[in-house]
């Protein structure tokens, strides 16, 4: 098996469990050394927690083939992110690869389900975009500074769909907005140096959380067609999936095409012929194969004969899903 990103630096930030840990084995599997990120170097057993820690997620990228080097950090202090890169810098001297993951705002999330913004308190909003859009500000600034003297490198910003239209509340779209934001007019800056910067948006990403809400779900009196699909898994990707697409976009020596724009995993995974870590391949949410099935349950045992075809974005910005108007 090739190893397109060894020899290659790469961060990986929020990577003890869920779509961090999925990203940072993908570039394992590509022969990364790969910098993670997290609060908690050494497994948990308390009650109620999601398991999941930086050793933890070490053993995976090396049993995929990777080199990894766990950096516990709280990424709401400055001075232990400045450490990081200043470690990186002395280890390496160079960082070909920078992806913004980490994120503390799902518990927070969790429990304000089901309640207007202004009945929760004001920092709902640091909940979600301190560790968060904050953070990913930081570590791009640290990252771009070893890049841009280098003249290569690229900066990956995990966002949503989020971005695009009201999902969970007004802090986490705002969020994810700006990440969005950041990622665009990050590459208008990086570009004269031939730094690449992304937007990623993963689809219904399978982590460990999503998968106890799901089987909750499954296993209660909640029969909502509206949540059918999410009880069914129904196109769900794993974390694999999105770590693959990153993994493929730092190895292309022509990502810089793509700067400044929203790459979404399943259309990425297509274009470079990537399949899932159980060799199915998701499709992107805004194709028909996806689309259709999911208002119409009965069809997703045919979804292969649906095509799969993307709606273009000047559709889905006039439909539900729309971003802010103009006028």
């Amino acid at each position: 098996m090739t190893k397109p990103l060894e020899g290659k630096v790469t961060v990986v930030t929020g990577a003890t469990r869920g779509l961090g840990k999925g990203i940072a084995i993908g570039l394992g599997e590509a022969g990364a050394t790969v910098y993670i990120t997290g609060r908690s170097l050494d497994p948990t057993s308390g009650e109620g927690e999601l398991s999941g820690s930086l050793k933890e997620t070490e053993a995976a990228v090396e049993a995929a083939g990777g080199l990894c080097i766990p950096v516990q950090v709280d990424h709401s202090d400055d001075d232990q992110v400045r450490s990081l890169f200043e470690r990186i810098q002395s280890d390496f001297g160079q960082l070909d690869l920078l992806v913004n993951n980490v994120y503390a705002g799902v518990q927070t999330l969790m429990n304000s389900q089901g309640r207007p913004f202004w009945e929760s308190e004001p920092s709902f909003w640091d909940a979600c975009n301190n560790v968060g859009l904050r953070s990913h500000y930081v570590t791009s600034v640290l990252g771009a500074r070893m890049m841009a003297p280098r003249q290569q490198g690229l900066i990956c910003t995990i966002s949503s769909w989020g971005g695009l239209s009201y999902i969970f509340g007004v802090p986490y779209g705002v969020g994810k907005s700006g990440c969005d934001r950041l990622a665009a007019d990050m590459a208008v800056e990086l570009k004269p140096y031939n730094v690449a910067s992304l937007s990623i948006w993963p689809g219904i990403v399978g982590t460990e959380l999503m998968s106890s809400m799901a089987d909750q779900m499954a296993a209660s009196e909640i029969n909502d067609r509206q949540f059918s699909g999410f009880r069914e898994r129904y196109n769900w990707e794993t974390p694999l999936l999105t770590g693959r697409a990153i993994a493929a976009l730092a190895a292309d020596p022509t990502v810089m095409q793509h700067t400044g724009r929203v790459q979404i995993v399943a259309e990425v995974a297509q274009r470079y012929g990537l399949v899932d870590e159980d060799g199915t391949s998701p499709v992107s949410l805004r194709s028909l194969r996806f689309v259709l099935p999911f208002a119409v349950p009965q069809l997703r045992p045919y979804a292969g004969l649906v095509p799969n075809l993307n709606l273009p974005w000047s559709l889905m910005l006039l439909s539900r899903l729309g971003a802010p108007r103009l006028g």
